[in-house]
C-alpha cells in the first residue's frame, strides 16, 4: 500500500487570497478607482497634445538631462515609433510606467532606509525581497486579478510588487555604504539622526539610489508590457495580440517601440543618476 503525503498549500493560498478579497473589497475597490483615475489624468495630458508637441517636450528633455546627440536618437526613435502606428500605444505604456515606477519608487526609498537604519527590519526584508525577485513574473497576475479583475489596476499592482524589490536593495546598500567616519562627524557636530540621513547619508549615497530606481523603471517597463495579458493595454497589448494571430510584423512593431523606450528611460535615470554624485553636484 503506498503513503500518499500531499500538502495543499496551493489551496491555502488561494483560501487566502479568497479571505483577503472578501474582507477587504472596498479597500480594493478605492485603490482601483484612485489608480484607474490618476493613470487616465496621465494618458490624458500625454494623448490629447498633437503627437509632435509630446515628442518635441521628449526631445527637449533628453537635450537637457543628457547632450544633443541624445535628443537627436530620441526624436528619430519616436518617429519610427510613430511611422509605425505605435504611438498611441506607446504612450499608453509611458503612463502605466510613470504611475507604477512612481508608487514603487515611493515605498522602496523608504523601506531601504529602514532596513539599512534597522537590522530586524534588514533581516524580515529580505527573504521577501529574495521572493519577490525569483518568483515567476507571470504568477504576479494571478493575485492582481483576483483582487482587481482585468483592466489596467491589476497591471499596475503586479508591476509594483515585482519592481519594488531593487528599490529596496538599492537603498539600503546606499545608506550603509556612506563612510562611517563621515556618519561620525556628523554626529560629533549635534546632528540629530534625521539631519545626518537628509544631509550626508542621502547624499552621498544619491548615484547608488539612483541605480536602484533606474532597475526599477526598467522593471517596470518590462512587466508592464506582460501584463497586457490581462488588458493592462499599451505596447503589451499589441504583444499579445501578435502573439494571438502568429503576427510577426506586429510584434515587431511593437517591440522595437518598448526597446525605444527602454533605451529612453534607461539613459535618462542613467544620465541623473551620475549628475547626482557629490562631485558633479558641488
Amino acid at each position: 500500500m503506498e503513503f500518499e503525503f500531499t500538502i495543499p498549500l496551493g489551496d491555502w493560498i488561494e483560501s487566502g487570497f479568497g479571505w483577503l478579497e472578501s474582507t477587504f473589497q472596498a479597500v480594493f475597490d478605492f485603490v482601483s478607482f484612485a489608480a484607474e483615475s490618476i493613470y487616465t489624468g496621465l494618458e490624458w495630458i500625454l494623448l490629447t497634445p498633437p503627437f509632435w508637441a509630446i515628442l518635441l517636450a521628449l526631445v527637449a528633455i533628453g537635450w537637457l538631462v543628457k547632450n544633443w546627440k541624445f535628443a537627436i536618437g530620441t526624436g528619430v526613435g519616436l518617429l519610427l515609433v510613430y511611422g509605425v502606428n505605435m504611438w498611441d500605444p506607446m504612450m499608453e505604456t509611458l503612463a502605466l510606467v510613470m504611475l507604477a515606477s512612481s508608487l514603487a519608487i515611493l515605498m522602496s526609498v523608504p523601506l531601504g532606509i529602514l532596513a539599512a537604519k534597522s537590522e530586524v527590519a534588514s533581516v524580515i526584508f529580505r527573504p521577501i525581497l529574495d521572493f519577490l525577485q525569483t518568483m515567476p513574473v507571470f504568477v504576479y497576475l494571478l493575485p492582481a486579478v483576483a483582487f482587481f479583475s482585468v483592466g489596467v489596476v491589476p497591471g499596475i499592482f503586479a508591476t509594483i510588487v515585482f519592481a519594488v524589490a531593487p528599490g529596496v536593495r538599492f537603498t539600503e546598500l546606499a545608506i550603509r555604504g556612506v563612510d562611517k567616519e563621515v556618519v561620525e562627524a556628523g554626529q560629533a557636530f549635534g546632528s540629530s539622526p534625521w539631519r545626518i540621513l537628509r544631509q550626508i547619508q542621502i547624499p552621498l549615497g544619491a548615484p547608488t539610489i539612483m541605480a536602484g530606481i533606474n532597475q526599477v523603471i526598467m522593471l517596470s517597463l518590462s512587466m508592464v508590457v506582460i501584463a497586457g495579458l490581462v488588458g493592462a493595454g499599451g505596447l503589451g497589448r499589441e504583444v499579445s495580440l501578435a502573439l494571438g494571430r502568429v503576427d510577426t510584423a506586429l510584434g515587431m512593431e511593437a517591440g522595437i517601440s518598448v526597446v525605444i523606450l527602454a533605451i529612453y528611460l534607461d539613459r535618462l535615470t542613467a544620465t541623473l543618476g551620475k549628475s547626482s554624485t557629490p562631485a558633479s553636484t558641488a
